[in-house]
């Protein structure tokens, strides 16, 4: 194993960094009413953190590209994605405001999660930002577009250089348009609408007609329907006991990245969807690492 980073791939996640604060509890609280939780976690997340994590823990170099800025809670980020070995390219270090903050309520009977944020879509950065070399050695790109012009920017390079580009399209959001053009593989969830678009084949459709050789629709636990230069399928998902389903999305999204450098589009998909499977069955979006 001492030549590991010699075969390594390397993969650039370019979006949202914010700090989650998970909880476990029996049931959401009502109105004035106060709750303890049975446990809870501390972490960094995003869809394109907890994407950079999981391609890391397959055992990827991971970088994660996006603000983080130099707020005392933002160490918290940091030691997180450290322990992950996760590197970090800060857009913008200078910002002093606390960093986009969750806190997540995870019901233990169901593992539905009910979540409060600060939307990280108040601190965009424009894409001079970028540093000249940060696809130097990449394989593979994922954008969740909550940088949208960086994002432009890196799927654009990256397309030009025989670069995977992967998108993760949680929902639609505007300027996605721009990025569609050079994206190999859309990996979308059922919320993820277009303009003009209100089912399932007309989101195909759009991301057809947008270039986008590779289309996958998750469904939760229905199955995944997927769409590959001119095949249609759908993809079983595994049946499990649901613990906890918060990040489910984002490390899918991470392992697919992993999966696709090696194994054909289905294949990766399949893969992936087990790796996200066993998360569900573990509190938070890190204890699934661990067992």
């Amino acid at each position: 194993m001492g030549n590991e980073e010699d075969w390594m791939n390397n993969g650039l996640f370019v979006g949202m960094v914010t700090l989650d604060l998970v909880y476990l509890i029996d049931q959401l609280p009502s109105s004035n009413q106060k709750v303890v939780a049975s446990d809870y976690t501390v972490a960094a997340g995003g869809p394109a953190t907890n994407a950079a994590v999981t391609f890391s823990y397959l055992g990827n170099q991971a970088t994660i590209l996006g603000v983080v800025g130099n707020h005392p809670i933002t160490e918290l980020i940091r030691k997180d994605l450290a322990t992950y070995r996760v590197g970090i390219v800060d857009l913008d270090s200078t910002v002093l405001e606390p960093p986009a903050v969750s806190s997540i309520l995870v019901t233990q009977s169901t593992g539905d999660r009910a979540v409060i944020s600060l939307n990280a879509t108040k601190i965009q950065v424009g894409s001079d930002q970028l540093p000249l070399d940060i696809l130097s050695g990449i394989d593979v790109v994922m954008i969740d577009g909550h940088q949208m012009a960086v994002g432009r920017a890196i799927a654009q390079l990256a397309k030009s250089n025989d670069i995977t580009v992967v998108i993760d399209g949680g929902s639609w959001k505007p300027g996605f348009d721009e990025v569609l053009p050079f994206v190999d593989y859309a990996i979308c969830s059922a919320n993820f609408y277009p303009p003009g678009c209100s089912n399932t084949e007309e989101v195909i459709n759009y991301l057809t007609a947008a270039g986008i050789p590779h289309i996958a629709i998750t469904q939760g636990e229905k199955p995944i329907r997927y769409y590959s230069l001119g095949v249609s399928g759908e993809l079983p998902i595994p049946s499990i006991t649901t613990v906890d389903t918060l990040g489910a999305g984002d490390i899918f999204h991470g392992a697919f990245c992993h999966y696709i450098l090696e194994e054909d589009f289905t294949d990766a998909l399949n893969s992936a969807t087990k790796v996200a499977a066993r998360s569900c069955q573990f509190f938070g979006t890190r204890k699934w690492m661990q067992g």
